[in-house]
């Protein structure tokens, strides 16, 4: 009886830990998303694709966690971040992701800042962010 007792406390406390890290991989992934706001109204335009970049990231990999039950990997691959945690999308949600994957790179490590920033409008931003808000909103159902 002792025995059944201590599996099932440490169960709890696995599963409770295992919330906890869900939580906070949301928690991550929305200030990510207010940041992307307060670069976008800063002109810093390349900051924003890599924020909602990392705010999708920490999305995926909450579903991860709590799917899996351990802790996610150490990627920044979106593509596989979202094959892991078996997400159904949309067409367009799934090419956007996938954009802004191969974003990552380049905002991460630019050859030629100037060259980068001229290729990220505030239009285009804009709709990077949108849209990353909206995949989140999405994804954030599956934690809830």
């Amino acid at each position: 009886m002792l025995n059944n007792f201590i599996r099932t406390s440490k169960e709890l406390c696995y599963t409770f830990a295992m919330d906890n890290e869900v939580k906070n991989w949301i928690a991550m992934a929305e200030y990510d998303l207010v940041t992307s706001r307060h670069m976008l109204k800063a002109g810093r335009n390349v900051y924003v694709v890599f924020m909602c970049h990392m705010a999708l990231e920490k999305t995926l990999k909450a579903v991860v966690c709590l799917k899996s039950k351990k802790a996610p990997p150490k990627t920044h691959d979106l593509i596989y971040l979202a094959s892991l945690a078996g997400v159904a999308l949309a067409p367009e949600q799934r090419d956007f992701i996938g954009k802004i994957n191969n974003a990552a790179v380049v905002t991460r490590y630019p050859e030629d800042m100037k060259k980068l920033v001229a290729s990220y409008p505030k239009i285009v931003v804009q709709m990077y962010l949108k849209n990353t808000r909206e995949i989140v909103k999405c994804i954030k159902c599956l934690v809830r």
